[in-house]
């Protein structure tokens, strides 16, 4: 995860570097070497995710010259990087945010006994409906028809047993952690908001989408409160995605980070948007044509 692009290109392996110092610990070993269970761990992840995606946008930079974008979104912890890219804080005030982020969201899952689960194939109401009868949270609306619903364990095993009875194709429970973006993560979110209100925090240039009211923000004090509800909230990816398109006047996204997970949602979301997946060196170079004619 981003050695190839730190080998090849030093702004991507300053990057690592820098988070290294600030973090104390070598983030860029686990990243470059795993093993992928110290990878995957809440702490290590969400910030390994901030920084390959900002390093992956750098690199871009550098190749690219006058590189400018219109708008930016990212998918739960993806709205800090996304904040980043456009200048609401600096790298180092976002991988403090993450870090603190992300160390709250482990103590919380440690604390509670909490899971998630994708329902596919269904009505939104009748998803909503589930989670109201077994008192677990919408998490993620991340396309038509794929709903995730967060909370507590045996909620969640209640609400998949629901699914069938409701109309729901398949309901299948994720490899987390805890309940993320679900009322389990309070003590995360109250953790958080102090350390945002100390944060130097800035008007975003380009547009920023929250996660939670699918809309820009601009000032920084909405931009504090929705980055803390966002722990709890739902992450509404597909109004975020319609205002990309629809109302920012996107007709091109870049998708920063490892697979290519939000381009396949974006595809579900409005069939024929144009999305290139950059997450290495042969996807950047494969991607680098089709950017500078889109953007020539």
């Amino acid at each position: 995860m981003g050695k190839d692009l730190s080998q090849q290109y030093a702004t991507a392996a300053n990057l690592f570097s820098e988070a290294d110092h600030w973090l104390q610990r070598s983030l860029s070993q686990v990243a470059f070497e795993g093993p992928i269970e110290e990878l995957t761990k809440t702490a290590n992840c969400q910030v390994a995710l901030y920084v390959h995606g900002l390093a992956l946008l750098e690199v871009l930079k550098e190749e690219l010259g006058a590189f400018t974008f219109r708008a930016a979104a990212g998918l739960s912890l993806g709205e800090f990087t996304a904040h980043a890219a456009a200048g609401t804080f600096d790298f180092g005030t976002g991988l403090e945010l993450v870090a603190a982020r992300s160390r709250f969201m482990e103590e919380a899952c440690h604390s509670s006994t909490g899971a998630m689960a994708a329902f596919v194939g269904g009505d939104e109401a009748a998803v909503r409906q589930i989670a109201r009868e077994t008192d677990v949270d919408v998490a993620n609306l991340n396309s038509p028809g794929q709903i995730v619903l967060s909370g507590a364990t045996d909620n969640i095993e209640a609400a998949i047993n629901l699914a069938k009875e409701k109309g729901i194709r398949r309901a299948l429970p994720l490899n987390v952690a805890g309940a993320f973006h679900s009322r389990l993560m309070a003590s995360a979110r109250s953790q958080l908001i102090p350390i945002l209100a100390t944060a130097a925090i800035h008007t975003p240039g380009p547009l920023v989408v929250a996660n939670v009211t699918a809309t820009p923000v601009t000032e920084p004090a909405e931009i504090r409160q929705t980055l803390a509800d966002q722990v709890t909230g739902s992450v509404r990816w597909v109004e975020t995605i319609t205002y990309l398109l629809d109302q920012a006047g996107c007709d091109l996204l870049i998708e920063l980070g490892p697979g290519q997970v939000l381009a396949g949602l974006v595809t579900r979301i409005r069939k024929g948007t144009e999305v290139i997946s950059i997450e290495n060196l042969a996807t950047l170079r494969e991607a680098l044509p089709l950017i500078r004619a889109a953007v020539a």
